[in-house]
């Protein structure tokens, strides 16, 4: 009961709570759900630690970071552009200079697109979304998806597809997925802890897609 109390009470210390958190989330999909957030807070709660980054801002990035996804998703919006000015309106109570450094972490969290995070706190946040993207979470979240497409569960990937050149190709597998994305994220880490994360799960990943090969093909 105390650890509960206590741990509630230091809950109420910071921007925004799990519990408040967990009700922008309904809908989400498997693979973005806030199962997927609270291992994100995890990580990057590691990772601001480790670095010396402002944990309230981090946690409250973490937490808010997929917040317009389903909102977005099918729509050509950019989710973190939009989740930025979610987050802006969610935390507008707070002071307008650390709910800016919640935006522009939010902002900065993406793959593919958007600006490149410019201070530790966006930093620790964009190295723990990607790394809840590789290791044996990022196999199963790659197969998550790979299920909602109705994806077969292997297909060889032609040459250049690493590359960007999806010419002539039709699927795109979690093996696809690996190739193209997955397999990328151990270099893009910003922080040192991140990076010491990113090697460990990337052997992972690495020897699990060989060996779907080898099994794939009966040679194991």
């Amino acid at each position: 009961m105390g650890g509960k109390f206590f741990r509630l009470a230091r809950e109420r210390l910071f921007m925004i709570t799990i519990e408040q958190a967990r009700r922008f989330y309904d809908g989400a999909d498997a693979a973005h759900d806030f199962d997927h957030v609270l291992r994100v807070l995890t990580l990057a709660e590691r990772i601001a630690q480790s670095e010396g980054a402002d944990l309230e801002i981090v946690r409250a990035a973490a937490l808010l970071h997929d917040v317009a996804r389903a909102q977005t998703s099918g729509s050509g919006q950019c989710h973190a552009r939009v989740g930025a000015e979610r987050a802006r309106e969610i935390l507008r109570a707070h002071p307008p200079e650390r709910v800016e450094a919640v935006a522009r972490a939010i902002a900065a969290h993406r793959f593919r697109r958007g600006p490149a995070p410019a201070t530790v706190e966006a930093k620790a946040l964009f190295d723990a979304d990607k790394l809840d993207a590789i290791g044996a979470v990022g196999i199963a979240r790659a197969y998550i998806i790979s299920g909602q497409r109705n994806s077969r569960l292997w297909a060889d990937v032609p040459p250049g597809y690493a590359e960007g050149d999806l010419a002539g190709t039709r699927e795109h597998t979690a093996v696809h997925e690996f190739v193209f994305k997955l397999s990328k994220l151990q270099d893009l880490m910003h922080t040192a802890a991140g990076k010491a994360i990113a090697r460990e799960r990337h052997a992972y990943m690495l020897g699990f897609f060989q060996r779907l090969s080898q099994e794939v093909r009966g040679e194991r």
